[in-house]
């Protein structure tokens, strides 16, 4: 689902090229693509000679290369002679009917580019399945870190730093949520607006039991907690809906920096809270379990790293906003991100793609399903706690329990 993406180049004609000779930053932090996978192979002539149609002059034909780290869209690097280009496109198989929409896409990212300085410059948009088979996207890439699982090994960040990193990355979040969508109408258009967390709990109902596999667990207790704790939308905004460290790009000479964000295809107008708490579902620290820890894709254990409730405490603090019912967004959160982890497991269980990365997914499935069914069950208990029903004496110790 990420990649690195875009630097500055004309995106119309005979521009200079674009290449990594300049960054003072060691050249083994920037995040590169790897050898295309055997069956996610990508016809560069065929791009090429589209691109040359829509005005935009690439010099020969691309060296071209595959980024791994993502887990849905396909990712490619087209490095011409005169442009480094990042190429977007749906993977194959079966998919969500509103998943791997590359028009919308690229469109959130255009109308998000006089408002948000993070988002990559759009290069052209390509709808005829002539060229390739389907819709597909070019950008320009950015050069930057990825921060992964692990940073690059060159790196080595103090604790303080690690802090600084974070709150950087929280704060685009936040400046994400603060932008005025009603003044552009690009914006306005993206989402239904009110009704966002019921239209999502509904929403991803449908869609994990439609992709539901017999080794995964049903979520029915979660699903039915969900449409029971349903709250009114917090406010509506826009939002990112994939917030992810892996999907920011860093610095590479000041790797606390966030110079992009790239992953836009869930972006839309939606309750900030519920893009908060579908953040923390990937927010993997020190003390979760096993399985939890080994799917960590991204360097939330590192020393100085916020806990998933100091996020919270920071979030709300720095946007004034009231927790009146936490539980809710993180579990939903969990149960969304088991949603989009089985709609990826449900083509490997079919052989509708080979990755290897998604062979064990239905174990962090199960993982996740336990992580839920936690956070319900102490937030049941403190609200028979809270109740005032309990005699003191029991009350006391449920409290102690709790910590």
């Amino acid at each position: 689902m990420s990649t690195t993406d875009a630097t500055p180049t004309s995106s119309n004609s005979q521009s200079t090229a674009s290449t990594e000779a300049k960054p003072t930053a060691q050249n083994s932090v920037i995040d590169q693509a790897g050898k295309v996978r055997a069956s996610e192979t990508l016809d560069g002539n065929a791009v090429s000679n589209w691109l040359r149609t829509q005005g935009i002059e690439v010099a020969g034909e691309p060296q071209i290369t595959q980024f791994s780290g993502g887990a849905s869209n396909w990712t490619y690097r087209l490095q011409y002679a005169n442009m480094d280009l990042i190429l977007r496109r749906p993977p194959a198989g079966t998919k969500a009917k509103s998943a791997h929409d590359m028009v919308r896409e690229y469109k959130v990212q255009q109308a998000l580019q006089d408002d948000y300085p993070y988002v990559p410059k759009m290069i052209a948009l390509c709808t005829d399945d002539s060229v390739i088979g389907c819709d597909f996207y070019v950008m320009q890439r950015l050069i930057g870190i990825i921060p992964r699982a692990n940073l690059p090994k060159a790196i080595t960040l103090q604790p303080a730093q690690v802090r600084t990193l974070c709150t950087n990355v929280i704060d685009a979040l936040i400046e994400l949520h603060q932008i005025d969508y009603k003044q552009n109408p690009q914006l306005t258009a993206l989402g239904k607006g009110e009704g966002y967390c019921e239209r999502q709990v509904i929403g991803w109902d449908k869609r994990y039991k439609k992709a539901k596999t017999p080794n995964v667990p049903s979520f029915f207790v979660v699903r039915q907690w969900l449409k029971r704790n349903l709250p009114k939308d917090s406010r509506i905004c826009v939002i990112h809906n994939d917030w992810r460290f892996d999907n920011v790009v860093l610095n590479p000479d000041n790797p606390t920096e966030v110079i992009g964000v790239l992953d836009w295809e869930m972006a839309t107008l939606g309750d900030p809270l519920m893009d908060l708490g579908s953040a923390l579902a990937y927010w993997v620290q020190k003390d979760d379990n096993k399985i939890m820890r080994q799917s960590r894709r991204q360097p939330t254990h590192l020393e100085g790293m916020m806990t998933r409730e100091e996020v919270v405490t920071y979030y709300l603090n720095k946007t004034g906003m009231a927790d009146s019912n936490w539980a809710f967004y993180e579990v939903f959160g969990l149960f969304r991100l088991a949603g989009i982890a089985q709609q990826i497991y449900y083509r490997y269980y079919n052989k509708q793609t080979d990755n290897p990365a998604f062979k064990d997914f239905w174990l962090i499935i199960h993982a996740i399903h336990a992580r839920a069914l936690k956070l319900i069950a102490k937030h049941e208990a403190i609200r028979v706690i809270d109740s005032g029903k309990l005699p003191a004496p029991i009350q006391s110790l449920a409290k102690q329990w709790l910590k």
